[in-house]
């Protein structure tokens, strides 16, 4: 299943780049983003893998990231496992103007195991779309605020 996304940032594309690829800004706009851990590699390099976790209502999900190209400030392409599913994530990094960057994902969940996952996305397709479109928002938001100096 494949889904994408695409939001228009009134920023520079430097400055867009610099806080998407800081780790330490996830929780700004990935919902319930608690932590991310290296677990081998060197951070941002091909692969690199690092465990990510995030509160969901009252316990943790936990997520391995396993870099698969990082082309920045191009574009950034990643895997990501849970035990209930595997997608990858290409996201691409576009100046449309000295003062304006388009920031677009493309993704694809290529594995759903167990009952519920398998019939949340043969029901509910459009879910995992639109929470991609809502970290879009988010980051939008947190990049035209007023943030630290990078």
């Amino acid at each position: 299943m494949k889904f994408k996304g695409r939001i228009d940032i009134d920023q520079p594309l430097e400055r867009v780049v610099s806080l998407f690829e800081n780790p330490k800004y996830l929780k700004e706009y990935q919902d319930g983003f608690l932590r991310k851990e290296l677990i081998s590699g060197t951070e941002g390099k091909d692969g690199t893998i690092s465990k990510m976790y995030y509160k969901m209502g009252k316990g943790e999900m936990e997520l391995t990231e396993t870099i698969i190209a990082n082309h920045l400030p191009v574009s950034f392409e990643a895997h990501y496992h849970h035990k209930h599913m595997d997608n990858t994530l290409k996201s691409t990094f576009t100046a449309l103007n000295d003062h304006q960057t388009r920031y677009e994902t493309n993704g694809e969940y290529t594995a759903f195991r167990g009952f519920i996952p398998k019939m949340m996305a043969f029901f509910f397709p459009k879910m995992f779309e639109k929470q991609a479109q809502k970290w879009l928002d988010n980051f939008k938001a947190f990049a035209e605020k007023d943030t630290p100096t990078i």
